[in-house]
């Protein structure tokens, strides 16, 4: 139901682009000092139901502008540009375990805003909308191309940036839960990098060959750069790259980039341990991080630029401890200048592209419900710092003319 009493108008500016970019939002011609509340509401392609608000109080010309002007409570507080969409969180009545993540990455998140009167905080179906705005958010950029890989035995879905090229080339290799995951590798490519999501874990146990054969299938492709390609990985894909990057004779990598990234790799499952909501945590399987280096990866040996994204209330894994392990490796070996870390308080595992939904805890593999760990402000500003950092080191490193 809707219904405008004021004529009041709400424009959101870009209405449509990439998920990483910021928009504006400003409600104008309602009452001077009136309540407002600002709803944003997304369905996802699992069917379940996402929902954000922010309570408000329009200025003496009757606007309210969500850039300048704070939220007095909801899903978020204070100036929040993007609030309406990091603080999104699943309806009341969801499921358990939601985390959200964008499966076919050629279609936008459609988030409709919303402006409510007064300042509501549930029930918002059954209430009279003022006005509305539906806004498009995606991960491929115009002219990004999608393009199946099947060779070799080598599963994945390459994305190329617009034009002829030759681009640096990524690979991206997730975490645990297995599949191909492709909306990150999409917003590399809208980005200017041609990038490989991976499929791994279809196999048992999937040999290094795999992912040497996938490095030669990006190498040989005509439009990628072969000798300025890199490697992004999040969780378990992490400590596989990190591996790959050193021991492997044929993966040559210009740089590294890790989430969430560990160098031991024997674990302790007798250390598994439960929260009071019954959700497991894992980041003690892997403490105390070991020192014989046959037990963990020798980053004394890595010979390429490495940047660590490191949520410090990780508890899925002992990120912050595998950090500062690493920095010893790397500082006795003397290759300490190719490492920069970027730590964030309050920030947990899943550290995903900006103004992305926090998951606290979600279920993994549909066996338990993970505790991931994080807030959701300091999660969210963690997010948006380091891709933004990332993308710059990216640049910095690897982006090349048609060499």
């Amino acid at each position: 139901m809707e219904t405008n009493l004021w004529r009041l108008l709400l424009s959101v500016q870009p209405s449509r682009g990439l998920v990483d970019e910021k928009f504006s939002v400003r409600v104008q011609n309602a009452p001077p000092a009136h309540p407002l509340t600002m709803h944003a509401l997304l369905h996802s392609e699992d069917g379940d139901t996402w929902e954000a608000f922010g309570h408000y109080v329009t200025d003496s010309g009757g606007d309210v502008n969500v850039s300048e002007d704070p939220s007095l409570g909801g899903t978020y507080d204070g100036v929040e540009p993007m609030g309406l969409l990091w603080s999104l969180r699943p309806a009341p009545g969801s499921r358990p375990g939601l985390r959200f993540r964008k499966r076919d990455a050629q279609t936008p998140m459609q988030v409709r805003l919303s402006v409510y009167q007064g300042h509501q905080s549930e029930g918002f179906m059954d209430r009279a909308v003022l006005a509305s705005v539906m806004v498009e958010r995606w991960y491929m950029a115009p002219g990004v191309r999608r393009v199946n890989i099947t060779e070799g035995g080598v599963t994945g879905t390459l994305f190329l940036p617009p034009g002829p090229g030759p681009f640096p080339g990524l690979m991206d290799l997730w975490g645990g839960g297995g599949g191909l995951v492709e909306y990150r590798p999409a917003l590399l490519a809208s980005h200017g990098f041609a990038s490989l999501a991976l499929d791994y874990l279809k196999q048992a146990d999937v040999k290094n060959e795999y992912f040497e054969d996938a490095y030669r299938v990006l190498q040989q492709h005509p439009q990628v750069c072969k000798n300025r390609i890199g490697l992004v990985g999040l969780s378990f894909g992490s400590s596989v790259a990190l591996k790959m990057s050193v021991y492997s004779n044929v993966i040559q990598v210009r740089k590294c980039l890790h989430t969430s990234c560990l160098t031991c790799t024997e674990l302790n499952q007798k250390k598994t341990r439960y929260n009071e909501e019954n959700q497991v945590i894992w980041r003690d399987l892997l403490l105390p991080v070991p020192t014989d280096l046959s037990k963990k990866v020798d980053v004394g040996r890595l010979q390429c630029p490495l940047l660590l994204v490191v949520g410090e209330d990780d508890q899925n894994w002992p990120v912050p401890e595998s950090a500062d392990d690493m920095r010893e490796m790397m500082e006795g070996a003397g290759n300490s200048h190719l490492l920069t870390v970027l730590s964030y308080p309050r920030a947990g595992h899943l550290i995903e592209p900006p103004y992305s939904p926090h998951c606290r805890a979600g279920t993994f593999m549909a066996a338990v419900i993970a505790l991931w760990g994080g807030e959701v402000a300091p999660h969210s500003r963690a997010q948006e710092d380091a891709w933004r950092k990332t993308l710059d080191f990216l640049r910095e490193n690897l982006y090349c003319s048609a060499d």
